[in-house]
């Protein structure tokens, strides 16, 4: 049985005023988990969900959850119960123009979970969360707000009912087009993506235990991520150049695609189980991630190119964030709106530097020197290669990356690798 809560009776209910201490609007996964943690904090909270069905799930999307995000799922309880419902642990080789990037047993392993699987078992585990009213199929048409602060939401319900609520914090949790931005006059900053990506799930696909891929073609991108039920995932991400193939005939380009990658999947004895899903606008959008009674988690906070995988651990993450910085405050009735500064240089100080690293990349430029350096430098040293992996799967700041040691670190293997190797530079790929 799914616990949430039933809207009364009548027609309207526009007149009756119910109240919390905060009200989440959108229960995916920033949303749920949202919920989960300021619940659990001794929050009363309103889960609303336009969508009237609990299984419900964002359908074009990868499902890839950064290994950043395990401790922040471990402390949410639920990742025990991401893998009994089939979550792979998956550690990822990385093909790029100077050979393979190999991964290592002890390495931190990233997740992998259909958004199908997913999306319903953090609903449900917010649902069943004592504090947590979860509402399906109330669309918010507007947002209460009282001398420029948030301070609760109306929305309506598929039988046309209206309800009223009333919270100190109304969080957005409603996605890269958020309705409440939009209705709470919050501005977002938008980049344009010059790549693209079609993806698609099948079976047969022989893989590593836990084996994901990525090739990194400089500049196009593919992916291969084994998940659950004995699928695998394989998503392309190519310039914009490719996209009249594509549009021209989506099948036989996605399996030219493929096909063409050095130590390419396997699709020939392979089955696809899914159609081949695609997304041809992947702008990244930001906003700040508070404003006064008004805080925005996940892709309502920033929607990065899907490219790095980021998407979904931030997600986790920013919900996570958000519940440490203001749940004290809830419950106290006082100094919400110094937590909600605290939260918005939080999510500012973890992911700013990270955000502008991806919207350089998405403009479908190549490796830079200091991106070829490294990356080059990895195929040949397993530091190197931990340092890369490291910031890839979000671990370490950029700061931290682009530190001084490591640096040189990668630029004294390129000399002795390029002395072992007559003719062979850092600017020159081997293949």
């Amino acid at each position: 049985m799914w616990p949430m809560f039933s809207p009364p009776c009548g027609p309207s209910v526009i007149g009756m005023t119910q109240h919390y201490d905060a009200i989440i609007v959108g229960a995916s996964i920033a949303g749920s988990c949202a919920a989960i943690g300021l619940a659990r904090r001794g929050a009363r909270v309103a889960l609303l969900e336009r969508r009237g069905d609990p299984d419900a799930y964002k359908t074009i999307c990868g499902h890839f959850l950064q290994s950043s995000s395990r401790p922040a799922l471990e402390r949410l309880g639920v990742l025990s119960a991401l893998h009994r419902a089939g979550a792979v642990d998956s550690t990822i080789d990385i093909h790029t123009p100077w050979g393979w990037i190999r991964s290592t047993e002890d390495q931190v392993p990233a997740l992998n979970l259909r958004r199908s699987v997913l999306d319903p078992l953090l609903r449900r585990t917010a649902a069943e969360t004592p504090g947590v009213d979860l509402m399906l199929g109330e669309t918010v048409d507007r947002v209460r707000l009282d001398e420029g602060r948030g301070t609760g939401v109306e929305c309506v319900d598929r039988a046309g009912r209206r309800r009223r609520l009333r919270a100190a914090l109304v969080v957005a949790a409603d996605g890269r087009g958020s309705r409440v931005a939009e209705l709470a006059n919050v501005p977002a900053r938008t980049i344009d993506n010059a790549r693209f990506a079609y993806y698609a799930y099948f079976s047969g696909i022989a893989t590593r235990p836990g084996g994901a891929r990525a090739w990194y073609l400089d500049p196009d991108v593919a992916f291969e991520f084994p998940t659950d039920n004995g699928l695998t995932m394989l998503a392309c991400m190519p310039e914009r150049d490719w996209l009249p193939e594509f549009k021209r005939d989506l099948g036989t380009a996605f399996s030219r695609f493929f096909a063409g990658l050095p130590d390419a999947p396997a699709t020939r004895t392979a089955t696809r189980e899914t159609p081949i899903f695609g997304k041809l606008e992947m702008q990244t959008i930001s906003r700040p991630a508070a404003a006064r009674g008004i805080a925005f988690v996940g892709d309502a906070a920033l929607a990065a190119d899907p490219l790095p995988g980021v998407g979904c651990g931030w997600a986790v993450q920013s919900a996570e964030w958000l519940a440490d910085c203001v749940g004290e405050a809830l419950l106290e009735g006082r100094g919400l709106e110094r937590s909600l500064r605290r939260y918005r240089r939080r999510h500012r100080a973890a992911l700013h530097g990270h955000e502008q690293l991806i919207t350089s990349y998405s403009s479908g430029r190549a490796f830079n020197p200091l991106e070829r350096l490294l990356f080059s430098a990895a195929v040949h040293d397993a530091k190197t290669a931990a340092h890369l992996e490291a910031f890839g799967s979000r671990r370490i700041r950029v700061r931290q990356f682009l530190a001084p040691r490591p640096v040189a670190r990668a630029a004294r293997v390129r000399l002795r690798a390029a002395a072992r190797t007559p003719g062979d530079h850092v600017l020159q790929p081997t293949g």
